[in-house]
């Protein structure tokens, strides 16, 4: 079963053209400051269109995880259990990603420290995360 694949469109290409580059973009508002991931046509903050993308130096700490037991798509069916997990960026957009070294989230905790592991399924290349200090 083949990895299912997003929608590239040209409001989100600048974050997985990124991705394949080495590097994690997000947008963030030149009205406000405000930041965020997934890409949008105006800030969710303030409403200002024409955000600007930025690169995150790929560093961050878990607000919250979930952990899967089903497989909802096939393709993730040999992939169980895995975390779901939400990472607030040091520059403040939050992303859902999985931590590739959590143990299926047991080794998760709020607040712990993460680092960009960007990791490929195919031709698609995803912003995952391991715990910081880990290999």
């Amino acid at each position: 079963m083949s990895f299912p694949l997003p929608d590239v469109t040209p409001l989100n290409a600048p974050h997985w053209n990124g991705l394949k580059q080495g590097r994690l973009m997000f947008q963030r508002c030149r009205a406000c400051g405000h930041a965020w991931l997934p890409a949008r046509e105006a800030c969710p903050q303030c409403l200002a269109v024409e955000p600007e993308w930025q690169e995150s130096a790929g560093r961050g700490a878990v607000v919250s995880w979930v952990v899967y037991h089903t497989a909802y798509d096939a393709a993730f069916k040999d992939r169980l259990p895995y975390d779901v997990t939400c990472v607030a960026l040091d520059e403040g957009p939050r992303i859902l990603t999985n931590v590739i070294d959590s143990d299926a989230g047991a080794k998760l905790r709020i607040g712990a420290r993460v680092s960009l592991c960007i990791e490929h399924e195919g031709e698609l290349a995803l912003a995952r995360f391991r715990l910081a200090g880990a290999g």
